[in-house]
């Protein structure tokens, strides 16, 4: 066995590389979120190497927790942390599983076990994501039958580490009460990872990004108009970042198609399919309110 060890080597063999810069690419931002995401894979890279090395040693503990607000990118990062895992030999199946209260709690005697012990098998070699995650626990309610699913999964996050990655996500604020009352659940947890609020030069380009995607371009009189809504939008209750902004350009469009309709009778160049006008994002409601 050689004493020489090839990181970068092994860094190329795992392909882990290619997940990594896709993050930097279909992420806007989330600089710290990113830099942690590196830091777990050169972890488990090395670790990787430690064990082809003959160096047996406990595996790491994989469970996270990510806190944030919505739409910053919880559930994007999720499936891209499967694809490190799967990519390093961490799990069997590349796969996220993505379950809420209601996929793991029943409502009567009986039901829960069945249901989360269902969700854990779907999960099982992989990712299971649950969002929200405070919500299972309800200690107002005598009758509640969230903790028998708290015990049942942490006895699996225990037993079957090696096979499966619980991922909890939801409010930082909330996500410590749920700690706090659930000190198994926090000892199990060993990656925290906060996802900051966009700003709005970053929702601007989040913006660009999703019109391209879906193969739309802003009209240069556009521009300004969006950047307005956007700053008025993150002022307004229930924003939700990058999901408040796939909103407002689904109602662009819809606003642009019927714009067009109204004026079918009149034949129009097919680049104006593509474009979204100053009007489209002006008659949005944030703009009269």
């Amino acid at each position: 066995m050689s004493d020489m060890i090839d990181l970068d080597a092994i860094y190329a063999k795992s392909s882990v590389g290619a997940t990594i810069d896709a993050l930097d690419l279909d992420l806007v931002g989330l600089l710290p979120v990113k830099t942690r995401i590196r830091e777990i894979a050169a972890l488990l890279l090395v670790e990787g190497a430690r064990r082809e090395s003959g160096l047996q040693a406990e595996p790491p503990s994989l469970h996270m927790c990510f806190t944030g607000n919505p739409g910053t990118g919880k559930t994007t990062v999720a499936q891209r942390m499967a694809d490190i895992l799967h990519h390093l030999g961490y799990i069997r199946r590349n796969h996220v599983v993505t379950a809420s209260r209601d996929d793991l709690v029943g409502q009567y005697i009986g039901h829960t076990a069945p249901k989360t012990k269902e969700i854990l098998k779907k999960a099982m070699g992989g990712v299971l994501f649950i969002d929200e995650a405070y919500y299972l626990y309800k200690p107002e309610n005598e009758r509640d039958y969230g903790q028998e699913a708290i015990e049942i999964m942490l006895q699996v996050m225990e037993d079957r580490r090696d096979d499966l990655v619980v991922i909890l996500a939801g409010y930082k604020d909330r996500m410590d009460v749920f700690f706090r009352s659930n000190p198994g659940m926090a000892s199990r947890i060993a990656h925290h990872i906060d996802f900051p609020d966009y700003s709005q030069d970053e929702l601007i380009s989040i913006s660009e990004l999703m019109l391209e995607k879906m193969h739309y371009r802003l009209s240069d009189d556009a521009v300004p108009i969006l950047r307005d809504y956007i700053g008025r939008r993150m002022q307004q209750p229930r924003f939700s970042n990058a999901r408040s902004i796939r909103n407002a350009l689904d109602r662009a469009r819809l606003r642009q198609a019927n714009r067009l309709f109204a004026n079918r009778g009149t034949p129009f160049a097919r680049s104006a399919l593509e474009i979204i006008e100053a009007d489209d994002i002006r008659q949005s409601r944030v703009f009269i309110q």
